[in-house]
């Protein structure tokens, strides 16, 4: 339960335009790089489609490769996949996957299922052996790839979209006709901890920095949008040719849609023949891109969206950093909502509060995810989490809304979570989460905690600071947690070491409490105690009766440093260093206990306390 009581005097302030800290030279730091040119021709009628890649694959790697994986994502959506078995085993499925008790992937006929499969695939000209283990294609290299050195693979495949499931598919809820995400061969990752060929059970993905040229030839009264910029917008139309220019479109049924999207790690594309397609080129900013179905009744909210999207593009621009690409396109599409390289599948059938929200949280993911690439299936809470912390500032701007603490639901999640007994660390791999709820509220709201409650540990301003020096020191890279830890400590200057290990590597709580407060002659002794196994530097606010107001703070002592006053107009008192393996800190005012009228624990209710029953002393008691 959140306290609601009437010290709370927290007010969020963010810090625009702030300087970053140079990147320290790490020249151990590789990642590996591929470069995609694909051909693909989509059957509309029975959603097949054919395709060639060639795949140039640069080994940055200090190893030789002996074997190479691709995911295969299609084929999870058949019966009999992990995906399915995990859907029908696990204690709360997901709702869109599992319907009357039944998972729908069990259910699918042969028409219905989805499919990927390489029928060849040579290396640097040669045939290689491969062979496919669900949504995993593993391939036996001809010669190694050296360290440092390039291998070109050309494969043909063959597909077959699935029924709308669980993001990609063909007729969603909403009559999108095609919702083409984790549609390809896509290269699996390896990096400094070896390869990462996860099977796709549900979550979400890790992949290789790429330039992406695709050709995509459909039904020319589609429309498609997606990832990276056309380029033959004369020759397609559909509101991508220049204003007041003509469009010569080949003739016959089909148009084949050239994109190319440079230094990305996904490419996505969506279609449909009913999509409406609007553009607003921003001042200083990207030309975003609209996809929404031709109903009359989404057309004001979908129109009403467009300003906000560049309000909110211009939000994370001033508080993380500039975006990196000249495009981004909101895609009525999916199951929900979910992000793509430079695009965003939304279901787009909601009222307008719903609408802006999913589509800033997607638009955030440009930054935590897009650009700062994290790996998802092992650091999930770097991607969900910090984008949902940002996109509630945000929310909280673009649409007015006031909160005194913008992260309250978030810490309302975690709080239940953490008391359920049913949390893992949040360094458990998404997919062995026991439960879906454990893996949400720990991905996405303990994840955002721990942004808001490094403002606690550090001031808020070091908070914003360190965010745009994480992305202007890791962006295009894959960084890890403890990046983000270490960004934070030459920021701030204070050791964090602590609370990287026990937030994101334990269970352990936070619990403090106010034990005792009482009169020592003229003076007020207080002692707070540590209930919890996390510790936590504190905040202490005082009240007394004539309304004068003051705060006293006790570092932590392995933090080996302190923040500054978060509240400059209230006298401040440091206190020694409280070493957490001591239970209670005491010490003495020079009061008398009948001038005090209340003593709380962290007025800003940002450190995650699981008890805030015990965080308030008052004199009516």
């Amino acid at each position: 339960m959140v306290l609601k009581n009437k010290f709370l005097i927290f007010s969020f302030v963010l810090f625009a335009g702030l300087g970053s800290l140079q990147a320290q030279t790490n020249h151990s730091y590789w990642q590996q790089h591929a470069d995609y040119k694909m051909e693909v021709v989509m059957n509309v009628e029975n959603y097949q489609y054919t395709g060639t890649q060639t795949l140039v694959y640069t080994n940055n790697s200090p190893d030789d490769l002996n074997r190479v994986y691709f995911h295969m994502y299609f084929n999870a959506f058949q019966p009999g996949s992990e995906m399915d078995i995990r859907l029908q085993n696990i204690q709360d499925p997901d709702g869109r996957m599992f319907v009357e008790g039944q998972s729908r992937i069990a259910n699918l006929n042969p028409d219905e299922i989805g499919y990927l499969r390489a029928s060849s695939l040579t290396q640097d000209g040669e045939d290689v052996s491969f062979s496919l283990e669900g949504t995993v294609l593993e391939v036996q290299l001809v010669k190694p790839i050296p360290a440092g050195g390039k291998s070109t693979f050309d494969m043909k495949f063959e597909g077959q979209v699935p029924l709308q499931i669980r993001r990609s598919g063909r007729n969603n809820s909403e009559g999108v006709a095609l919702s083409m995400s984790q549609w390809y061969p896509k290269l699996a990752e390896y990096d400094f901890e070896g390869w990462h060929a996860d099977p796709y059970i549900s979550r979400e993905f890790h992949g290789v920095w790429a330039d992406f040229d695709v050709k995509l030839t459909l039904d020319k009264n589609y429309i498609v949008g997606g990832s990276g910029y056309l380029q033959n917008p004369q020759e397609i139309g559909h509101g991508y040719e220049a204003h007041g220019s003509k469009v010569k479109k080949p003739r016959g049924k089909t148009l084949t849609w050239h994109f190319k999207a440079p230094m990305v790690h996904d490419f996505m594309w969506a279609a449909d023949p009913e999509y409406i397609h609007d553009s607003l080129k921003m001042e200083n900013g990207p030309t975003l891109h609209f996809f929404y179905k031709n109903k009359p009744e989404l057309l004001e909210n979908w129109k009403n969206l467009q300003p906000k999207t560049a309000e909110a593009m211009n939000f994370f621009n001033e508080n993380i950093g500039k975006y990196p690409y000249d495009q981004y396109s909101v895609i009525q599409g999916g199951d929900g909502g979910m992000e793509y390289a430079m695009a965003t599948l939304i279901t787009g059938e909601r009222k307008f509060e719903s609408l802006v929200g999913v589509t800033i949280h997607e638009m955030a993911h440009s930054w935590f995810q897009h650009v700062l690439a994290t790996n998802e299936l092992k650091h999930e809470w770097m991607d969900e989490g910090f984008t949902q912390f940002i996109s509630s500032l945000c929310m909280n701007e673009v649409m007015k809304q006031e909160k005194d603490n913008p992260f309250e639901s978030a810490y309302n999640s975690y709080y239940s979570l953490a008391q359920s007994g049913k949390e893992q660390p949040q360094a458990t791999h998404a997919d062995r989460y026991k439960i879906n709820a454990a893996y949400g509220i720990s991905a996405y709201n303990k994840g955002s905690i721990f942004l808001s409650q490094l403002g606690y540990v550090i001031g808020q301003d070091k908070l914003m600071e360190t965010l745009r020096s994480y992305y202007d020191n890791y962006k295009f890279k894959h960084p890890i947690p403890n990046d983000v830890k270490r960004t934070a400590e030459k920021v701030s200057g204070i050791e964090l070491g602590w609370y990287l290990t026990d937030w994101t590597e334990t269970t352990n709580t936070i619990d403090y409490g106010i034990k005792e407060v009482q009169a020592e002659s003229n003076k007020t002794k207080i002692i707070l105690e540590r209930k919890g196994l996390m510790p936590m530097p504190i905040d202490l606010l005082l009240v007394y009766e004539d309304g004068t107001r003051e705060t006293f703070y006790t570092p932590l002592r392995i933090m080996r440093g302190q923040k500054d006053n978060p509240y400059p107009n209230i006298e401040r008192t440091i206190l020694p260093d409280w070493p957490w393996a001591y239970p209670t800190f005491e010490f003495v005012i020079d009061k008398p206990i009948n001038t005090i009228k209340a003593v709380v624990i962290d007025p800003s209710q940002l450190m995650a306390d699981i008890n805030l029953e015990n965080n308030i002393w008052q004199a009516s008691e």
